[in-house]
């Protein structure tokens, strides 16, 4: 088999608001696909693209169209800074998720922004990027779509877990790749922890140190979408709606929530792993930094929970869309129809060229 090589830019933004993770990218497939992170960063957002895009959910499909064109002209700021810095030459693509603000594929439509064509004007470069909507149109969830680089850069593990905005798994269950949203993670923890003046709760010490609200675990553990089956995914829509106002009618204090969600988080998550010695999880995105979480998780289950090295912990997310993007070039399946439910396996995203 001839050896096959790309380099890429990974991008990604999550619904955790933590920033824009950038990862310069190394694929080869002989055999295998094998890859590598060459340089990483988290870009943080300023505090008024935070706010603009916490409320982006609210807006109008006229102010989105407005702010999808200021943010890809800020996500390509952002993008070339990145380049420059690292004095990158001779990339095969950009490969960029954008940043999702509707996703709502029971109504058949997802919309992530800083996707548009003069993302490849500005940058000069190939740019591979609008990876869901085709799903959606296919009859899918749209997400996830990390699982195609679970099955084909990680299938040394039992369970993929990733934890940011939202915590989803992929596993293989007879020979297919099956994914799933689990629950909210970082939109909920972030939200309460700002609330008393931090960005995030660095490693669970708030929760460790809160009483949880029983009452208000035993509520949140038992949400109708817990018991729905596979495939089946959450925006902040949903967070929005459901989980916010069960947080606020509790009266508990922001400390008090904080421990109660984290709680429920490692609950959620052990229901949906095996609980076996044999069974190897790979977890990353920022939960994993969340030492109590991880203690937590680890009481609850008996299987492997195996923390990576810390850039990939960090990105690999962007790391998986750069993959999406080599696929895509390839015209290679990126996007299965056993985790999505679209109605067949398919090569997703869009390719702008200079």
């Amino acid at each position: 088999m001839r050896r096959k090589q790309f380099r890429v830019l990974g991008v990604m933004s999550g619904t955790s608001l933590d920033g824009i993770d950038l990862a310069y990218l190394a694929f080869t497939k002989e055999e295998r696909w094998e890859a590598s992170i060459l340089k990483a960063e988290t870009i943080e957002y300023p505090k008024k693209w935070v706010e603009a895009l916490k409320t982006s959910a609210e807006l109008s499909r006229t102010e989105i169209t407005a702010l999808d064109e200021h943010y890809t002209d800020y996500l390509a700021e952002v993008i070339q800074q990145f380049i420059q810095k690292n004095k990158i030459e001779k990339l095969d693509a950009v490969c960029s998720h954008g940043h999702t603000v509707l996703h709502q594929p029971e109504k058949g439509f997802t919309v992530q922004i800083g996707n548009l064509p003069k993302l490849a004007t500005i940058l000069q470069q190939k740019v591979v990027c609008d990876f869901r909507v085709q799903d959606v149109e296919l009859g899918g969830q749209g997400a996830p779509l990390v699982p195609i680089g679970d099955r084909l850069l990680f299938g040394d593990y039992d369970y993929c877990l990733n934890l940011g905005g939202f915590a989803n798994i992929s596993t293989e269950i007879e020979s297919k790749r099956i994914a799933y949203d689990i629950c909210p993670v970082n939109t909920v923890l972030n939200e309460y922890a700002s609330r008393l003046g931090f960005a995030f709760d660095r490693d669970g010490a708030i929760a460790r140190n809160a009483e949880v609200n029983q009452d208000l675990l035993k509520e949140l553990n038992s949400l109708s979408f817990y018991q729905q089956k596979p495939p089946k995914s959450l925006g902040i829509e949903w967070v929005n709606l459901v989980i916010f106002p069960i947080l606020e009618k509790s009266e508990s204090t922001s400390e008090e929530i904080i421990a109660t969600f984290t709680e429920h988080v490692a609950v959620q998550l052990s229901e949906n792993i095996q609980h076996y010695s044999s069974q190897k999880v790979l977890v990353t995105g920022g939960g994993a930094f969340n030492t109590y979480l991880i203690e937590l998780l680890q009481q609850k289950t008996k299987a492997q929970i195996i923390l990576p090295q810390k850039n990939l912990i960090e990105f690999k997310e962007a790391l998986i869309f750069g993959f999406l993007g080599v696929l895509r070039l390839e015209n290679e399946i990126n996007v299965l129809a056993s985790v999505t439910g679209a109605s067949k396996n398919h090569s997703s995203g869009k390719i702008f060229e200079v």
